[in-house]
């Protein structure tokens, strides 16, 4: 089988790696049918990463089952199924509270698309193998277009989980939103079609705000703070000035979800926090444990993830394709 591979900045190409195998019953070999880029894929591929190539890359797909193990019981060879970022086993303490992200089963940081936490290969592959098929795998539900969830894995279930329990907490919030790419459009459409009041979405990309005004949201180029201006506030940028802005634009007690990968070390504005009692969360998410309730939500009509791909793409494209900018494209392949 071939692997996509991240050998140096802008720069892939598929390369042959051994088909897997089964090496327990309750394991799975699914086929990728829609994969799609995070905006950690992005990072690395502008080269702000912080692991050597070269890896095989891709965290986020929706896939074709076709194998499982004796003891699999929840899915079946042929079904389609959302395949989450990280490697969890469901049974172990801490996945049994919902932390599927730092499962003790596996190493620390076991993951898809990254040698973090061992080699596990990644999801712009033609077959990747599923180590806990029953906890892992999630079906994707009837008339859902695989395309518009190809991010279920990691993007639409974390902008899910980034505001929908704290509008449940406060209904009507208002809601700023700090972006730079998917993660914070998904949460524009998310927070409207779930309540809120009002929201802000920032962010310099002109096609961007557009896109976020379709979902409902008032946009703005660059972010003054607006003191005790919102309830919720979403960064999605991994720069820390504008998580500073962000923070500093909060309600008493207000809340703060930053779902930026900051590589790059900043200050807080701490004192200013203190007094304001804000409450801040940077956190990979623990996606698994959300993926059910965002493909419930998608399935509801309430909300239109597809907006937000910007291009569907062949699979044979993605060696020339992935490297290119994009907001978020999906890369294809036939249903054989």
């Amino acid at each position: 089988m071939r692997e996509l591979t991240y050998i140096a900045r802008r720069t892939v190409e598929w390369r042959e790696a051994p088909d897997p195998r089964l090496q327990s019953d309750g394991q799975a070999i699914v086929a990728p049918m829609a994969a799609t880029s995070c905006d950690v894929d992005s990072s690395i591929l502008a080269g702000h990463g912080f692991i050597d190539p070269p890896f095989a890359l891709g965290h986020e797909c929706v896939a074709r089952v076709v194998e499982t193990g004796d003891a699999v019981t929840t899915v079946a060879p042929g079904d389609l199924v959302v395949v989450p970022w990280s490697i969890n086993c469901g049974t172990c303490e801490r996945c049994r509270a919902g932390l599927t992200a730092h499962c003790t089963a596996v190493p620390y940081m076991a993951m898809y698309g990254a040698p973090i936490g061992g080699a596990w290969g990644g999801l712009f592959s033609d077959l990747v193998r599923v180590p806990y098929a029953d906890a892992m795998l999630v079906p994707l539900p009837a008339g859902l277009d695989p395309v518009a969830m190809a991010s279920a894995s990691d993007n639409w279930s974390l902008a899910w989980r980034l505001v929908a329990p704290h509008l449940k907490d406060r209904p009507g919030a208002r809601v700023l939103v700090v972006a730079r790419g998917s993660i914070g459009l998904y949460v524009c459409d998310i927070a409207r079609a779930l309540g809120a009041s009002d929201v802000l979405y920032v962010d310099p990309d002109p096609e961007h705000r557009t896109l976020a005004r379709a979902f409902g949201a008032a946009t703005a180029e660059t972010l003054d703070p607006i003191p005790q201006g919102y309830d919720i506030a979403v960064e999605a940028t991994g720069r820390v000035d504008q998580l500073a802005l962000a923070v500093k634009s909060l309600t008493p007690e207000g809340m703060c979800e930053s779902a930026g990968n900051h590589f790059r070390p900043g200050e807080l504005p701490l004192l200013d926090m203190y007094l304001n009692g804000v409450t801040l969360r940077i956190a990979r998410d623990n996606v698994r444990a959300h993926i059910p309730d965002a493909l419930a939500l998608a399935a509801s009509g309430k909300v239109a993830p597809e907006k937000v791909v910007s291009r569907v793409i062949d699979w044979e494209d993605l060696p020339t394709a992935l490297p290119e900018k994009h907001l978020k494209p999906v890369f294809v392949r036939a249903d054989d």
